[in-house]
């Protein structure tokens, strides 16, 4: 299985554990909205802030594969429900939404070693106001 096809199984499954053994120590998270976060250990902070604020499923996956297997993408649609009020953001009252998003990795030696991630934040803001 290709590894960024794991890494999204793990994610549908919430299991963060699988998510990190897919990732190098150093992996540079880059966030759609904010600071590259570096290292499992801000990854897995995330992972922990995401699971509190959402409940995400994501369907219609499509993997890209390039660079002679140092570069990946994964194109996909984002099912999801708000359950806590993130910073900054609308208030959570339980709404879904869905939107696409897309993903974009590096991977070195088996592993990935950069998650870039993209979707429309004014998209998502109007489907949760």
């Amino acid at each position: 299985m290709h590894i960024v096809q794991r890494y999204f199984d793990a994610f549908n499954a919430g299991d963060t554990a699988t998510m990190l053994d897919c990732l190098t120590d150093d992996v540079a998270h880059h966030v759609n909205e904010g600071n590259i976060r570096t290292g499992k250990e801000k990854f897995s902070e995330f992972c922990d802030h995401m699971s509190r604020c959402y409940k995400e499923n994501l369907t219609d996956m499509v993997v890209f594969d390039g660079a002679e297997g140092r570069r990946a993408a994964a194109e996909y649609i984002v099912n999801g429900t708000y359950l806590q009020t993130d910073s900054g953001l609308p208030e959570a009252r339980g709404q879904t939404y869905r939107l696409p998003a897309g993903s974009f990795f590096d991977l070195r030696d088996g592993k990935i070693a950069r998650v870039t991630t993209y979707y429309n934040l004014a998209d998502w803001v109007a489907q949760v106001s």
